[in-house]
């Protein structure tokens, strides 16, 4: 089955992909010439990718799906949160986001932090969501060269190594992402059967 993933971001489609299994084809909006920038105006997770979503699925009329995702930590009233990608303004740089990120951090003893993705997927016209949590704690110094976005500096609990430095196969294991999908996929071979 042939779906599309509401995301220019060619690391969460290789991630999606590898989580996602071979019974579905999953597009990029890339790989089906969709350029168009999707403003995402929501207040929550769950609006963004539902934003993404329906504009997707409004424009082609194929299944598809998308993420938003949120670093929330406790000491600073769970921000970034929503604006997790644009926290350290438009141009959504991750090394920005995190040094701004580290710097509003510095003063609190509490490195608590959670990463949660929400998914909203339609297929056959019907919208469903799905989420997934990661606990953790933010590190004081950038380490690791895998992943994307903060995961320098994120530290699951019960690990000492940062989400970058797990390969895509250790990190799909345990991460928000991962757990989102996975009860997406369990949706979804409802349908392929």
């Amino acid at each position: 089955m042939e779906i599309i993933f509401a995301s220019h971001n060619e690391n969460k489609v290789t991630e999606i992909s590898a989580l996602i299994g071979a019974d579905f084809v999953v597009k990029s909006l890339n790989a089906i010439g969709y350029h168009d920038e999707i403003i995402e105006d929501g207040e929550t997770l769950e609006a963004n990718a539902l934003i993404k979503a329906r504009t997707i699925y409004n424009k082609t009329k194929s299944n598809c799906f998308a993420d938003d995702t949120g670093l929330l930590v406790e000491a600073l009233n769970n921000e970034p949160g929503v604006y997790s990608a644009r926290y350290a303004g438009e141009q959504k740089n991750a090394n920005d986001n995190m040094n701004l990120l580290l710097k509003n951090l510095a003063d609190f003893d509490n490195k608590n932090a959670r990463f949660v993705t929400v998914i909203a997927l339609i297929i056959e016209g019907k919208e469903y969501l799905f989420e997934g949590e990661l606990i953790g704690k933010i590190t004081e110094n950038k380490t690791g060269k895998f992943g994307f976005g903060y995961d320098p500096i994120f530290i699951p609990n019960g690990f000492n190594i940062s989400l970058a430095e797990m390969d895509l196969k250790e990190k799909n294991k345990i991460s928000h992402r991962a757990k989102a999908f996975e009860k997406m996929i369990d949706l979804l071979t409802t349908y392929k059967q």
